[in-house]
């Protein structure tokens, strides 16, 4: 009897093919005209759309298992697939056709005195490795960027996703082939098992970067482990602060949009803070909103005061992504006090400012050292698609390379062109 080999081991060479494969492709892709590429993209909507009743079934399978395995409402929501997100991954694919081509730009050029010309121009990343877990539509939106980049991607979606994951990066696959570029430029691993993600985290030299988008357990498994680089956000512990100098209206509805709209993305705020000196105006009414739609709060004590339903805030819950309609409410004695409260307590990724003033936004901005910091603005806008990128494959909280919403020209690197006319170095 032939003796089967180690589970780790055939996640090694199974992912080594993969890799093989990808880095075959991403030549061909990232030397291919804009056009091509777009057409790739085009190719895949009309599919996607197309398909829309198979997309729908498969990912029914995968809603019956999840909701049978006992998971969350809000992990329910991630995963789930109706005809409109469908539209929207397609539309999607659209936008990035619409943007200009991330490769090849002119990003800096100077001429130096001894008359050599010097120009930045950018290029694929190469093999990117994608690590996600329920959001099947990661899979369209991380293959699109990366075709539209020149790069190949290599697709590792959670085994809770998986009916719909594939048949999404299949479609994505044959629209590639349809236009005359290989396949295998987007490649989902066939596989469930742990010992993959293990492998592609130690793919030095074969994967060029790692993008997780998941839970804290994932993101935090792929930081540790990994040996090649991560683009990446551990958690999305966002805040809005209503400063005294808010517009009550504005806030109201800003508050209600950021923590209600959809309570189970990076962006959806998990905590809110309100300026001492407006709180008797307006923390009543901002409370009585939130929990009219369904939320808890968990305010301090000052916030308490302010709402008879509100339950005592303990430290845990400014650590706390809810994803869920929860928020922790503190009331805070000014700008800078919030500033403090955001950089002990923020993971770095959206916070949002209510005020009409110009310099209390200033202040924000310059002392918030977040990704994405906003000002009378919802924080559920802190999406690659919202700032016209198309799409985006998660929100990077890091500050090399990639910051903030992650999209087709963060997937690019760069070289030096350098044009002389026979220049010695004396």
């Amino acid at each position: 009897m032939n003796q089967q080999a180690s589970p780790a081991i055939d996640a090694n060479a199974m992912i080594a093919s993969l890799v093989h494969d990808a880095r075959i492709a991403q030549q061909i892709v990232g030397t291919s005209d804009h056009q091509q590429r777009c057409a790739a993209l085009t190719a895949a909507a009309r599919a996607i759309r197309a398909q829309t009743t198979a997309i729908l079934d498969a990912n029914a399978a995968d809603v019956t298992a999840a909701e049978a395995g006992g998971m969350a409402a809000a992990f329910i929501d991630r995963l789930t697939l109706t005809t409109a997100r469908i539209e929207d991954m397609a539309a999607g694919l659209e936008a990035m056709t619409r943007l200009a081509d991330p490769l090849g730009a002119e990003l800096a050029r100077w001429t130096r005195p001894n008359g050599l010309d010097i120009a930045r121009v950018s290029t694929p990343l190469g093999v990117i490795g994608i690590i996600y877990e329920s959001r099947p539509n990661v899979t369209v939106d991380a293959a699109g960027l990366c075709i539209i980049a020149g790069n190949a991607s290599i697709l590792r979606g959670g085994s809770d996703s998986q009916h719909t994951a594939t048949l999404l990066a299949d479609i994505m696959a044959a629209a590639l082939d349809e236009v005359g570029l290989p396949a295998t430029a987007v490649q989902m691993v066939p596989t469930t098992d742990r010992a993959a993600v293990g492998a592609m985290l130690t793919a030095v030299g074969g994967i060029d970067v790692i993008i997780p988008r998941g839970g804290r357990s994932l993101v935090e498994r792929v930081q540790n482990e990994a040996r090649v680089p991560v683009f990446a956000h551990l958690e999305g512990i966002c805040h809005v602060y209503v400063d005294r100098h808010a517009d009550i209206d504005k806030a109201r509805a800003i508050v209600l949009n950021s923590k209600m709209r959809r309570t189970g993305i990076c962006g959806a705020a998990e905590t809110l803070l309100i300026d001492r000196a407006i709180a008797d105006d307006c923390l009543g009414l901002i409370a009585a909103d939130l929990i009219a739609a369904g939320c808890q709060l968990r305010g301090d004590a000052a916030a308490m005061t302010h709402c008879a339903a509100m339950t005592q805030a303990v430290e845990a819950d400014w650590h706390t992504e809810y994803l869920d309609k929860i928020i922790a409410v503190r009331v805070v004695d000014d700008i800078e006090d919030a500033i403090a409260h955001i950089g002990r307590y923020g993971s770095s990724h959206t916070e949002s400012i209510i005020t009409e003033s110009d310099s209390a936004a200033a202040r924000f901005f310059a002392g918030v050292d977040s990704a994405i910091v906003m000002q009378n603005a919802s924080t559920q806008f802190a999406d690659g698609g919202e700032f016209g990128m198309g799409a985006e494959i998660g929100i990077a909280t890091g500050r090399l390379h990639a910051r903030g919403p992650v999209g087709a020209a963060q997937l690019t690197s760069f070289k030096y062109v350098v044009r002389g006319n026979g220049q010695i170095r004396p």
